[in-house]
């Protein structure tokens, strides 16, 4: 088992959800050009992958984060979140953490 220690300060900007729906039941998300209140900062940690894509680490307290939610650092970088997942350890809770895959904003052109 690998231990990814916390390299940075991250902030999250979770989105209302659920998104309303349009007329026809389809999900509409808010407006991309007005950001969230940000829901707090915390130590954290990013990865590229091999990808392009990243893996980041936070805090548990920024959970629940979904997808479209954005989050970033104390260096100025941006990522939107496409998947995330709380791990838990019954009885130890120092070291639960939330698990994220992310893309870059804007994303690396190489």
């Amino acid at each position: 088992m690998a231990v990814v220690l916390a390299d940075r300060h991250l902030t999250a900007y979770v989105l209302e959800h659920p998104w309303a729906r349009d007329a026809n039941g389809v999900p509409v998300p808010p407006d991309p050009n007005q950001k969230p209140t940000p829901r707090g900062t915390w130590p954290g940690a990013a990865q590229e992958q091999p990808d392009g894509s990243w893996s980041l680490r936070l805090d548990p307290a920024a959970w629940p984060i979904e997808p479209g939610d954005t989050v970033d650092d104390d260096t100025g970088l941006t990522w939107t979140i496409t998947t995330a997942r709380v791990h838990r350890v019954p009885g130890v809770p120092a070291v639960n953490y939330v698990q994220a895959t992310a893309t870059l904003n804007p994303p690396e052109v190489p």
